[in-house]
Parts: C-alpha cells; structure tokens; sequence
C-alpha cells in the first residue's frame, strides 16, 4: 500500500520538497520501505504549467479529512496558520514534518505534547542548519553525552556579508545588497542581519539538549547590522574572523545561557574559516569533547532534503519517538541572565582612550583591542561606557 504525503506550500522549500521527492523517489522509497506518492500540494496561489497541477489544493480540509494521508511536510513559514494546521493535522494522527524554525521555536513544546498524546511525531531537522544533519545526532547520536555547551554559525546570510566584508573589503550595506541579488537574503533582512533566525534556531536547540522551551524572547540577540570594515580588519590583525555566532552553555549556577551576537573567532577555531553561505555547529559534550557539523545551512533543495529526511523517518516510524522532546517553560527563571556571560572582549574605541599595557591596533577609525582578563557582559558594558567604545564584542 502506497504511503500518501501532502506539502504545506509551495514557495522555495515546498517546492523543493516536490522537486527533490520526485526526482529521488526510488531511493527515497527504498529509505522508507514503502511505496511514497505526494497526493496534495496546499497553496493559495495557482501553478497550471506545473507538472503537478493536479495535485494543487487551496482548501486545507481536503487534506486533514483524507485518512490516506499519513504524513505531511509544513514549508509556509510564521506561526499562523502554519500553528492551526500543523496542530489539526498531529491531532488527526497525521506526522508532521517542518522547516519551520519560528514556529518550533515559539510553539515546539506544545506540538511535541499533542504528537505525542497521538502517537505520531513532530520532527524539525530541517528548522536548523538546512542540510546539516543536527537535531537527530543531538537526541540520538549523542545521547550518551553530558552535552554542557553548542555554538555555531546559524545562519548563511549574515555569514555570506561578512565573509564578503573581510575577503572584498566590501561595506556591510554593499555586501547586503549583493545577498539579496544572489537570493540569500530576503528583500526584508531584518530577520537574518539583527540575528532574530540564529536566535530562533539557538532556542530549538537549547530546548532540545536542555529539555525546557527556550523562548526568542529571553535571549539576547544582537545582529551585525553595527559591524563595519574597521571592525573586521581590526579582528583579523588580531588574528581572528568576526561572525554572528549562537551559543547556549550551562552555567556554574546551574541555568543555561543563551545568546546571539557578532563574536571574535580565533583563527585557531574551526569556525573561523567557515565562510559564505555555510554553517557549523560545534558540540561539546564529555564524551565527545567536541564535534562539529558543517555544509549549507539554507538554500531550496539543502533544506528540502532535511525535509524529506523527517518524512521519511515519520513514515517508518509507527510510534512517537520520545527522545525529541522538551517540557513547556512557566517562566525564564532556569535562563542566566546575559549579564552574567564571561568572555575576553574586543573593543574600538577613539584616540584618546587610555588602553595602558594592552597590545593594540591602531587604525583609521581609532584603536581596536582584546582584553587580557575576562570580563562578565556587564562588566564589558560599563567598560565600554568608561571608553566611549565605537564598538565591542565578546572574543571566542
């Protein structure tokens, strides 16, 4: 008996989920071990020189009241209504398979309950890192860890623009403009270049190592819309790259603490030299030390295979799997507060700053140096008050 999917969407990831199962159908049903079809493709829009324009519906009730679909893909991106339908559809028994990181970062621990209280899952490998595979390893691969820290390049647009700021000495808002000639940034950045996708992708995974719901809004997020040319040939004279970096760590106290924000990374770290549209993240677990995960962090057919890997799992698998879940969160109280993250700090600061027994460079738009202490946020704050600083950022 064939195996019936729908795909919610049918913009840049619906599509590819179309195109990638179509044209890998054999190996996918391999996979799977069962005969696959795509029976309905939602979208209000209408696509007649599509080779799959039969299968186009606009009524989302068409495919919650068909029993023989079993699996569904969710691509439309936002909460609403991908929230109503995807929940309609775990409610029925229906698995759903998302690369929706908003929705799994705002409603994940609800989603996970009602898949659970019907037996059927909600997977979400696709919401972070397109093609790297993250989430699965994280609740399966890795099990076995104390996993105390991740970090990692999250999102391929910002790194794109700061790769062409260092390697072309291209300005930010020129590197922007080419991004989204190139299709990599949307025609509203604001989402990826004030850091709001790495941010949302960070609380999918802090949720999921930790085991509470991390909510966007409790963590800090700054983007790189302030990170200019100085800044960055500054860093690399003090042997380090500038990327928008996501990290969560356990805390001496206990909490987690999850942030967003442009980072020195020392050429001696592996994601320094992780440029254009990639992505990595690093894991650090006691068993594994570190590990990392690396490729194509967006992108039509990277994310529709992160997609269609879900499927694939959701149609062998006839139970939940329990291993991908978190609990929801009544409050922040387990989240450290940013004040609290400790860090060696650059900072640019004018001419006549007093920066005594500290090893710097001297540029045109005044003086960038590291700290030779570590400092808390806050104690880096108020540094920055004292200095009049033009800039500052933690130092990994």
């Amino acid at each position: 008996m064939s195996v019936k999917i729908a795909v919610l969407g049918h913009g840049v990831v619906g599509s590819g989920v179309v195109e990638l199962f179509y044209k890998n159908k054999k190996s996918i049903e391999k996979h799977a071990g069962t005969e696959m079809d795509v029976k309905y493709i939602l979208d209000l829009r209408d696509f007649p020189e599509s080779p799959y324009a039969d299968k186009f519906t606009k009524d989302f009730n068409d495919i919650l009241n068909d029993e023989e679909v079993t699996s569904v893909a969710e691509c439309m991106g936002g909460v609403e209504p991908a929230f109503t339908f995807v929940k309609s559809c775990l409610e029925r028994g229906k698995s759903v398979s998302t690369s929706n990181k908003e929705l799994v970062a705002e409603k994940g621990d609800i989603l996970l309950k009602i898949a659970a209280e019907h037996n059927c899952n909600f997977f979400f490998e696709a919401s972070v890192g397109g093609a790297i595979p993250i989430i699965r390893p994280l609740h399966r691969c890795l099990a076995a860890n104390d996993i105390d820290k991740v970090a990692g390049i999250l999102n391929g647009t910002t790194n794109f623009i700061l790769t062409k700021m260092y390697n072309d000495n291209m300005p930010f808002a020129e590197a922007l403009r080419l991004a989204q000639e190139l299709g990599y940034a949307e025609k509203d950045p604001t989402a990826d270049v004030e850091g709001h996708d790495a941010c949302r992708k960070i609380c999918i995974i802090s949720s999921l190592v930790f085991g509470k719901h991390v909510y966007p809004k409790s963590v800090y997020t700054k983007g790189i819309s302030d990170v200019e040319l100085c800044d960055v040939a500054a860093a690399d004279v003090l042997g380090h790259a500038v990327k928008l970096v996501a990290s969560v760590r356990r805390t001496e106290s206990g909490k987690i603490l999850p942030v967003v924000m442009p980072t020195l990374v020392s050429y001696d770290n592996v994601m320094a030299g992780v440029n254009d549209v990639f992505n990595a993240v690093l894991v650090y677990g006691d068993g594994i030390d570190c590990t990392m995960f690396y490729g194509r962090g967006a992108g039509k057919l990277p994310t529709a295979s992160a997609v269609l890997g879900d499927v694939i799992e959701a149609v062998k698998h006839k139970v939940t799997v329990f291993s991908q879940s978190w609990e929801s969160a009544e409050d922040d109280s387990f989240i450290e507060s940013v004040d609290e993250l400790k860090s060696f700090w650059y900072f640019r600061v004018p001419y006549d700053s007093e920066i005594d027994g500290v090893e710097a460079y001297n540029h045109d738009d005044g003086i960038s140096f590291i700290t030779t202490q570590e400092l808390t946020f806050a104690e880096a704050k108020a540094k920055a008050e004292k200095l009049s600083a033009l800039a500052y950022m933690p130092v990994l």
